[in-house]
Formats: C-alpha cells, sequence, structure tokens
C-alpha cells in the first residue's frame, strides 16, 4: 500500500513538474503576425533577433501579406489570433478594442513617444498599441540650389507660398509637380493633399469628423479643402504638365522634375518614402544639397501646422509575459534604431539618436516628427475602403479630370452612406 503510495505521489510529482515546464516553455515562447515582406521584413528580423537572444524569448514572425487585416478578424473570432500583431491603422485598432480582443499596456512603454502618437493608440484612456515607426505626409520637396539661384525663401504660411508660386511663373517656371496616376490606385496621392489642407483649414476636430462621417462630404469644410487643393491641381501654370500631366504622371516619377536642366517644376509635396525615389532616379544627388524639405504651410493661423502622416502600429491579443516583453521591446529605443536605420523610416521613440538615420533629411524629419503637437493618421486609410480606397481615389480623378466638385462630393457621399 506505501509503495502504491508512493508511486502515485511519485507520478503526481512529474505531472506537476511537467506542467511547470511547459508552462516556462510557453512563456519563452510569442508569435508576431506581420504585414511586411522583403526588405521590410527582413530589416523586422533583424530586429527581432537582438531581442531573441537578450530574453530567450522565441519568436515565430509570420508574414500574412497587405491583407492582414481580414487575417486576423478571422483569427480573432476563431479564437486564435497571434499573440502580438502588426495593425494596418488606429481604426482597425479600436475595431478590436471593441470586441474585447486586444491587451492594454502600461503607460512606461510609451514614456518616450510623443503625446500624438499616444493618443492615436489608445481608445478610452487606455494604451492598446505602440507605433514602430512612421513616414511624416506633409512634406514639400525641393531643390535648395534652384531656390539660392533664384531667390526664392522657404515659405512659413500659405500666403507665401502662393506668392513663392506666383513668382516662380512670373519667372517662367512651373511652381509644382505632381503626379497622381498609380495603377489601379490613381488618385490616391491627391486624398493626402486634402487631408493635409482639411487638417489646415478645418482643424483636427473637424478632420476626425469627416474621417468618422460625422459630416457629409458635402459639407462645406470639405468642399472647400477640395477647392484649394483645386486651385494648385488645375491651375495649367502651377502645375508641370497641367492637370493632363498630373493625372497622367506617375506618381514616383513626378518628383525627377525636381533635377531636370531647366527644372520642370520647383516643388514637390509627398511623403517621406519619396526619398526612396529620388535616389534611385539620381544616384549621385547629395541628400540637405542637392534636395531638401520643409513643413508644406499652415493655412488658417487658428488651426496651426498639424502633421499627417502614417506608422507602423503593434498591438498585443494575448495577455502573456513574453507578448508583454516584445510589446516593451518594439516601443525601446533600441529596437527603432535598427528598424529605421535598414529601412530609413522614421522612429517614433524620441531617444533613437539622429545618428540613427541614414541621411540628415531622414534625420531632420525625425526631429519634425518628434516635436508634433497634432498628428493625424491618413485619413483615407482610416475609413471604409469602399470609401478611402475607393471613392475618395476615383473622386481625385474625376475632379481634376474636370467634373463638377458639386457632383464629385455627391457621389462620394453615396458611396459613404453605405459603407459607414
Amino acid at each position: 500500500m506505501l509503495k502504491k503510495s508512493l508511486s502515485v505521489l511519485l507520478i503526481g510529482v512529474l505531472l506537476i513538474g511537467g506542467l511547470f515546464a511547459i508552462s516556462f516553455a510557453q512563456e519563452k515562447k510569442v508569435s508576431i503576425a506581420v504585414t511586411w515582406s522583403g526588405e521590410e521584413l527582413q530589416a523586422f528580423k533583424k530586429t527581432i533577433k537582438i531581442f531573441e537572444e537578450e530574453t530567450g524569448i522565441d519568436v515565430t514572425v509570420e508574414s500574412v501579406g497587405r491583407d492582414i487585416a481580414t487575417v486576423l478578424v478571422t483569427r480573432v473570432e476563431g479564437g486564435n489570433p497571434p499573440d502580438v500583431a502588426a495593425i494596418p491603422n488606429p481604426g482597425q485598432m479600436e475595431e478590436f478594442v471593441k470586441k474585447d480582443a486586444l491587451v492594454s499596456l502600461d503607460e512606461s512603454i510609451v514614456e518616450s513617444h510623443p503625446e500624438a502618437f499616444v493618443d492615436l493608440a489608445s481608445v478610452d484612456g487606455d494604451i492598446y498599441g505602440i507605433f514602430l515607426s512612421a513616414d511624416l505626409k506633409s512634406l514639400v520637396w525641393y531643390n535648395p540650389k534652384e531656390f539660392e539661384k533664384h531667390d526664392y525663401e522657404v515659405p512659413e504660411t500659405w500666403g507665401e507660398l502662393t506668392d513663392l508660386s506666383d513668382q516662380i511663373v512670373a519667372d517662367g517656371g512651373t511652381p509644382w509637380c505632381i503626379g497622381l496616376e498609380s495603377g489601379p490606385a490613381s488618385g490616391w496621392p491627391g486624398t493626402d493633399w486634402i487631408e493635409d489642407i482639411m487638417l489646415r483649414t478645418a482643424g483636427p476636430d473637424m478632420y476626425d469628423a469627416w474621417v468618422n462621417h460625422d459630416i457629409e462630404w458635402t459639407d462645406a469644410v470639405v468642399h472647400r479643402a477640395w477647392e484649394k487643393f483645386g486651385s494648385i491641381v488645375k491651375d495649367r501654370d502651377y502645375v508641370f504638365g497641367g492637370p493632363t500631366g498630373a493625372l497622367t504622371i506617375n506618381f514616383g516619377d513626378s518628383v525627377a522634375g525636381l533635377f531636370t536642366d531647366p527644372p520642370r517644376c520647383y516643388m514637390h509635396r509627398q511623403a517621406t518614402f519619396i526619398q526612396s525615389f529620388i535616389k534611385d532616379q539620381n544616384p549621385d544627388l547629395v541628400a540637405g544639397e542637392d534636395y531638401d524639405v520643409f513643413v508644406l504651410p499652415s493655412i488658417d493661423k487658428e488651426h496651426g501646422n498639424p502633421l499627417l502622416g502614417a506608422g507602423d502600429l503593434v498591438s498585443a491579443f494575448n495577455d502573456t509575459p513574453a507578448a508583454h516583453s516584445l510589446m516593451e521591446f518594439l516601443a525601446s529605443a533600441e529596437a527603432q534604431e535598427v528598424w529605421v536605420k535598414e529601412l530609413g523610416k522614421l522612429a517614433v521613440n524620441t531617444k533613437v539618436s539622429s545618428d540613427a538615420y541614414p541621411d540628415p533629411i531622414t534625420a531632420k524629419t525625425a526631429k519634425i516628427l518628434s516635436e508634433a503637437e497634432i498628428f493625424r493618421f491618413d485619413g483615407s486609410d482610416l475609413m471604409p475602403s469602399a470609401v478611402g480606397s475607393g471613392t475618395f481615389w476615383t473622386g481625385i480623378m474625376d475632379y481634376v479630370s474636370g467634373e463638377d466638385l458639386e457632383k464629385v462630393l455627391k457621389d462620394i457621399e453615396r458611396s459613404a452612406d453605405e459603407a459607414y
């Protein structure tokens, strides 16, 4: 009887020990689903390798492609979400919060992140995500040597921008290069123009209302933003090739007009990622000498100069120590320094050294981003796809083609009524 009792006890001890071993092993593993592939995926794996070496936690990185939003919804509904995942945008993050699918994070994780980004990753005061990096969109690219040659000064207000444009025309030049062509996605560069102008003419609160469809597309503030854009893009003197050029020139090719002799144009509004196109097309150009950037100027003084952009947002679906450790690492300056060195993106953690950036323009835009008082995510990315990557895109092309603005906005409004 004693032998039997000892055997049972021994089996119990072994089982408990086995359970502890399984539990410990599980704590040393974490999965993350990402949308990245190619160069971005390789850069992310380099970042993750540091985490694995420092913590001993094994990370499974699963690249699920651009359809990650659908994949995550399916897996959450099936009860098997990844521990951590890249989220397409703050709107999608909020949807998962409403489904009670995400884990809230401690404020200490984002103590070195700008408040604007913390707010974007928060719902009802709780933090549910961190930004690994960002792209800044509110930028105007120019050739400083041409500006110096013609004694042009960088404008600080919209009035000064208009005066500069008029002076360039008077001198026989063309102020802007704009490229709206992007295959099936044609029109998206124009949506960025509208969003930037909305922030500067209607303010961030009204911008949020517009993105959420709390105001109609036919509202006067939306109408005004489109007209402001139209005053540039539809002016044959202002844009290289006129409206036809804007409609037919690819967005990535358009910036090359800054560097022709003579220049096809003197300014180009586009995000930080356009620098890769500049380098590919003109590898001998030196950043900060042959090309530079300034922030798109304010329009209505009371709204200041809000920044528009996008970013790599990450959230945790499972409340495990390994998941929390990974989130804390991805929010750190150490992780973000590797990520931005590899890709030339902008770190969100303000402790990342300017030496981490590959060129002075990237360092400059990172500083601009770190000082952002108001930052808003790309509006079209937050809207239902039928609108944001549907009628908004096609509406831009129709408007620049000469379609009546009221009709364009009514068409988008009809699609928004159905989509929201």
